[in-house]
C-alpha cells in the first residue's frame, strides 16, 4: 500500500519507485546468493545435518569469503585496486584471512556484542588488529624457516655462530608454533613484539569505513504503511515495527496488539521528506578534506606516541605507560569517530542530488521511535542535523521570521538559550553582521559560526536568516530548517505530572515563567548552600568539611547537569559520583585521592538536594521499583501496556536460561516507564500535527517543524501532554498488575499533590 507524497506528480513517482525497487532488490538479491551459496555448500559437503550450528555456518561462509578475498589480492598485485588497505591485504593467504575474520566477528557477537549485535567499525578494527598480529607471526615463523632451508643448503663452511643463530631461530619458531597450537596468543604477541621490526600499522589500514556496504538507505518513495509486525516501511528488505533483539515474548506481545494510534505515528514520522543541505555539506566537505578538527570534526591526524623515558625509575616508568594507554585510547576513540564521519558523508554524498527522500521508523520494545537507517538521520549528530533540512519550504511569516531567531540563539547556547524569547531574539538581531559573515564566508571570513555549540546546524540558520533579512520581503522567503522545540529536563517534566507536583512543575516549566527556569541552576544552588553549611563545620567531627571548603568554587550548573538528567533514570551513587569526577577532571583537578573524595562528597550533596527538590517523582521512582521487585521475584518479567496500547515486556533474563535478573528488572522499569510515556506524548504529537498539516519530525523529547508552523505545534504539544496526564496512568498500572498478578500483595500508590495540570497549556517555556 504504498502512498504517493503531493508533492509528487505521478509519472516522478513512477519513475522513484522503479529506482527504489532496483535499489531493495538488488540488496535483496546478493543476500539471497550469499545464503543460497552457503546451503549448496553445505549440501555437497553432506555435513549441514551433522555439524554444530557455528561450524556449520562456517563452513558455508568460509570458500565464498576466502574467493572475495583471493580476488581482491589479485587486483591489488596487478595494481588494479589501489584502496588504503592495498599494501598490507596480501599479505596473508586469503584462506587464513577468511578463518580469522570469521572467528573474530562471531567471537564478538557472542561475547561482546549489545543484543546479539557487533558495531561495525569496532568490529573492523579487530579484525584488522587481528590479522596484523598474525602478519607478524607468519613472518617470523617464514623467516625462520628461510634460514632453516638457507642453512640445510649451504655447505661444511658454516660458522659456530651462523649454527648457534640458526639453532636459536629453530628453538623460536617451534616455540611459537607451540604456543599458538596451545592458542596462548598473549604469550606468542609478546615474543612477537621483540622480534619483529616491522612498523605497526595504523588504524585506518586496520579497518576502512568508507567502503562498507550499506543496505537500508534513505528511501525515495514514501515507505509503506505499517499494517502488521513485520508489514510495513521498505518495498522488499525486511522490516519489523520493533527491535526485539531476540525477545520472544516482546515480539509475540507486539504481533498481537492492536494498531491504535502507534503505526499511524510510525507513519507520519515515515512520511517526512528530507533534502541534502547542499551549501553546508559542501563546508563539511572542505573542513574534512583539509584535515578536520573544525566544528566538533575530529582530527585526521593521530595524537604522537609519547617517548619511553630513558630511565629506570619505576614511577617515571610507570607515569608514562599511564599516558601511553590515554594516548592510544584517543587514538582508537579518534578513528572510530573518523570511520563514523566517513559512513555518514558517504551518505549525504549518494542523497544530494535527489529532490527528497524519507526515513522509515520503527521504535525499540518501550515505544521509542527511531529511523532504521543507521548512520545519516535527524537522530544523530550535529554533523547529520546539520546536512539535513525538510524537502518541502515553506515561506516564515511573521511568527517564522521570529522563530528563527530564537533558533539562531537556541544553537548558539552558552546560557544564551536560557534567556526569555525577547532576549534571545535581541542576541541574534545584535550579531546580524557576524551572521552575514558566517553565511558569506563561512571558512573564509571571521567564523563566528564556530563558536556556537551547534555549529553546523547553527550555520544552515544563519544562511536561510541571511536570505530572509536581505529579500525585499523577509516574511515570504522560503525556509526548509526545522525549527525545534526541546523539553526542560523532560523525565522530570513526566514524574512532575504523574505526581501533581507543584514544586516539581515550577522547577521544570509546566508552570509560566517570565523567563525558563533551569532545573540545573536551581539543584547547583541548593548544593552550593549545603557545601556552604558544610564548609562552617569542624573538620576533625566532619571530615568533608575540607572538601566542601574545596568545591565551593567549582558548584555550577555545568558540575551537576548529567546526575541531574540521569537521575530520572536511576542514576547510582556510585554512577553520579564517576559523573562529577569527570567534571572535575576536565577542570584540572587530577590528584587521584583529593578527586576522589571530593566526587564522592559532591554526588551524596547532589543526590541529597535532588531528593529535596524533586520528593514527589523519587516517591513514585520507589514505587515503581518497588511494584518490579516484587514481580520479578516470581521470576516473571515486569509488563505494561502504554496508554497508546503498545504491550512493554522487559527484556531482562539471565543468559540461556529462563530465568529473570531481579535486580535489573526493578531497577530497569522506572526510567522504561518514563521513557513509555515520553515515546507516547510524541506520537500523540506526531498524529495531531499531521491532521493540522503540518511537517513533524521527532527526536524523543525535541519536537521539530517548519518555522512558520512552530505556534501551532507548540499549541498541540501542549494539549497532547495534557490529555496524556488526564487519565489515571498510575492507577491504571497498578490494576493491571493486580490483575496479572492477582496472589501477589502491591504497596499503595503513592501521594500526590494537587498542581493544576492545565496550567501546562499557558506556559510558554514547558517546550521550548
Amino acid at each position: 500500500r504504498l502512498h504517493a507524497n503531493p508533492g509528487i506528480g505521478s509519472r516522478k513517482h513512477r519513475v522513484l519507485r522503479r529506482r527504489q525497487v532496483k535499489i531493495e532488490a538488488e540488496a535483496w538479491e546478493l543476500a539471497t546468493k550469499e545464503y543460497k551459496e552457503l546451503l549448496k555448500d553445505m549440501c555437497e559437503h553432506k555435513l549441514a545435518p551433522n555439524l554444530p550450528y557455528m561450524k556449520s555456518l562456517f563452513l558455508g561462509w568460509f570458500e565464498p569469503f576466502t574467493d572475495a578475498i583471493a580476488k581482491e589480492q589479485e587486483l591489488i598485485g596487478t595494481g588494479k585496486s589501489r584502496q588504503g588497505y592495498a599494501p598490507y591485504f596480501d599479505l596473508l593467504p586469503a584462506d587464513k584471512m577468511s578463518v580469522i575474520a570469521m572467528h573474530q566477528l562471531a567471537a564478538m557477537v557472542m561475547t561482546g556484542g549489545e543484543h546479539g549485535c557487533a558495531r561495525v567499525v569496532t568490529a573492523a578494527c579487530m579484525i584488522g588488529d587481528a590479522i596484523e598480529q598474525e602478519i607478524r607471526i607468519h613472518n617470523i615463523l617464514e623467516k625462520t624457516r628461510k634460514k632453516k632451508e638457507k642453512a640445510n643448503d649451504s655447505k661444511n663452511g658454516v660458522e659456530g655462530e651462523s649454527l648457534a643463530v640458526m639453532k636459536e631461530q629453530e628453538n623460536l619458531r617451534k616455540k611459537v608454533t607451540d604456543l599458538i597450537k596451545k592458542q596462548k596468543l598473549p604469550a606468542v604477541r609478546k615474543i612477537v613484539k621483540g622480534k619483529d621490526d616491522s612498523k605497526p600499522w595504523n588504524a585506518d589500514a586496520r579497518a576502512k569505513a568508507r567502503h562498507m556496504v550499506i543496505p537500508y538507505m534513505p528511501m525515495l518513495v514514501p515507505p509503506l504503511r505499517w499494517r502488521g509486525y513485520d508489514k510495513g516501511a521498505h518495498l522488499f528488505l525486511p522490516s519489523y515495527v520493533m527491535r526485539t533483539h531476540g525477545a520472544k515474548q516482546q515480539r509475540e506481545a507486539v504481533k498481537r496488539a492492536p494498531r491504535k494510534q502507534l503505526q499511524p505515528a510510525l507513519d507520519t514520522l515515515g512520511n517526512t521528506r528530507w533534502r541534502v543541505n547542499k551549501r553546508v555539506l559542501s563546508v563539511v566537505d572542505r573542513i574534512w578534506s583539509n584535515g578536520g578538527c573544525l566544528a566538533d570534526l575530529v582530527d585526521h591526524s593521530d595524537v604522537p606516541l609519547p617517548e619511553k623515558p630513558e630511565t629506570e625509575d619505576k614511577a617515571l616508568l610507570k607515569k608514562w605507560k599511564w599516558k601511553l594507554r590515554g594516548v592510544k585510547k584517543e587514538n582508537r576513540e579518534r578513528h572510530a569517530q573518523r570511520c563514523d564521519i566517513e559512513l555518514k558523508l558517504a551518505v549525504a554524498r549518494k542523497m544530494k542530488d535527489e529532490e527528497g527522500f524519507y526515513y522509515p521508523h520503527n521504535i525499540d520494545f518501550r515505544g521509542r521511535a527511531y529511523p532504521m537507517h543507521p548512520y545519516l538521520n535527524h537522530l544523530g549528530s550535529d554533523l547529520c542535523r546539520g546536512i539535513l533540512e525538510f524537502a518541502e519550504g515553506r515561506p516564515l511569516g511573521k511568527s517564522g521570521l521570529c522563530w528563527l531567531k530564537i533558533h539562531i540563539a537556541n544553537l548558539f547556547a552558552g546560557g544564551v538559550d536560557k534567556l526569555s524569547y525577547k532576549g534571545r531574539i535581541a542576541f541574534t538581531e545584535n550579531h546580524l553582521d557576524a551572521i552575514f559573515d558566517s553565511a558569506d564566508k563561512p571558512l573564509d571570513g571571521k567564523r563566528w559560526w564556530l563558536h556556537a555549540e551547534d555549529p553546523f546546524q547553527f550555520l544552515a540558520v544563519c544562511i536561510n536568516l541571511t536570505e530572509a533579512l536581505r529579500s525585499s520581503s523577509p516574511e515570504t522567503c522560503i525556509s526548509h530548517i526545522p525549527v525545534h522545540q526541546d523539553g526542560s529536563c523532560n523525565g522530570l517534566q513526566h514524574y512532575a505530572a504523574l505526581g501533581r507536583d507543584k514544586l516539581g512543575a515550577a522547577t521544570v516549566n509546566l508552570v509560566a515563567g517570565e523567563k525558563p527556569a533551569d532545573v540545573y541552576s536551581g539543584i547547583a544552588a541548593r548544593v552550593l548552600d549545603i557545601m556552604r553549611r558544610d564548609a562552617q563545620k569542624d573538620p576533625d567531627v566532619f571530615p568533608d568539611a575540607l572538601r566542601a571548603k574545596e568545591l565551593i568554587n567549582q558548584v555550577d550548573r555545568k558540575l551537576v547537569k548529567q546526575t541531574v538528567m540521569t537521575s530520572v533514570y536511576g542514576v547510582t551513587y556510585i554512577g553520579a559520583r564517576d559523573q562529577i569526577k569527570r567534571r572535575l577532571n576536565e577542570r584540572g583537578i587530577t590528584e587521584e585521592s583529593d578527586i576522589f573524595g571530593c566526587s564522592c562528597y559532591a554526588a551524596k550533596v547532589t543526590l541529597t538536594a535532588l531528593g529535596e527538590m524533586f520528593e514527589a517523582a523519587r516517591s513514585i521512582m520507589n514505587w515503581l521499583g518497588d511494584c518490579a521487585k516484587i514481580i520479578a521475584s516470581e521470576n516473571e518479567p515486569v509488563r505494561w501496556t502504554t496508554p497508546l496500547g503498545l504491550p512493554v515486556v522487559q527484556p531482562y533474563r539471565k543468559l540461556g536460561t529462563r530465568s529473570v535478573m531481579v535486580q535489573r528488572q526493578r531497577t530497569a522499569f522506572p526510567p522504561n516507564f518514563v521513557h513509555s510515556l515520553d515515546s507516547s506524548h510524541m506520537m500523540m504529537t506526531a498524529v495531531a500535527c499531521k491532521g493540522a498539516g503540518l511537517n513533524f519530525a521527532g527526536v524523543h523529547d525535541s519536537y521539530w517543524t517548519h518555522a512558520c508552523d512552530v505556534d501551532e505545534m507548540n499549541r498541540i504539544l501542549r494539549e497532547k501532554f495534557v490529555e496524556l496526564y488526564e487519565t489515571p496512568i498510575l492507577e491504571n498500572l497498578l490494576e493491571s498488575f493486580e490483575k496479572s498478578f492477582p496472589t501477589l500483595s502491591f504497596p499503595p500508590l503513592p501521594d500526590r499533590g494537587d498542581f493544576e495540570l492545565r496550567e501546562v497549556l499557558e506556559s510558554p517555556y514547558f517546550f521550548n
